[in-house]
């Protein structure tokens, strides 16, 4: 659970990227709301049409310092660029430009947190290559025919059955 602190210091850091994206282009922008309901293994995500910003609050308490300084810009500048550009690839030039321009940032696509504490229950598939594990999510759409493909070998993933029967010996 975060603290009050915790969650002002966001919010703070949400209010300094958007006076320093006034700044920068001389024109004041509606504030968005902020919740911190994010689940699953990302860090936060910008819902452009509803003007709101969602953080993870486990990652984001665990990650504290990274949020502030990457994360916070990171989702910011999703919501300005659409705001300035319209609708744009989500890490486009527009995006790039908007973190390392305006954020004064490396436009960073995804975060290198330690997701372990957050991580739902997976399950071993297997292509020609290597070894996968699928989140529950995609687990479900497998079991019900959606098929993956691995990004190496193009493969379609099988799921492994880890769980060998045994053998009833009686001597």
């Amino acid at each position: 659970m975060l603290t009050t602190s915790q969650k002002k210091a966001l919010e703070q850091q949400v209010e300094a990227c958007y006076q320093q994206a006034e700044c920068f282009f001389d024109h004041a922008f509606p504030r968005p709301r902020v919740l911190f309901t994010q689940r699953g293994k990302i860090a936060g995500t910008a819902h452009l049409q509803k003007n709101l910003l969602k953080f993870h609050p486990i990652l984001y308490q665990e990650n504290q310092q990274a949020f502030l300084t990457d994360v916070v810009p990171h989702e910011v500048a999703h919501l300005l660029v659409y705001l300035v550009h319209g609708r744009t690839a989500p890490h486009g030039q527009e995006w790039q430009m908007m973190m390392s321009k305006v954020m004064q940032r490396s436009p960073e696509r995804t975060h290198q947190f330690d997701i372990s504490s957050v991580q739902g229950k997976t399950f071993a598939y297997q292509c020609q290559c290597q070894q996968h594990q699928l989140s529950i999510r995609r687990h479900n759409k497998a079991s019900k025919g959606v098929i993956y493909l691995c990004t190496a070998c193009k493969k379609p993933l099988q799921p492994l059955n880890l769980h060998k029967p045994r053998l009833n010996i009686n001597l």
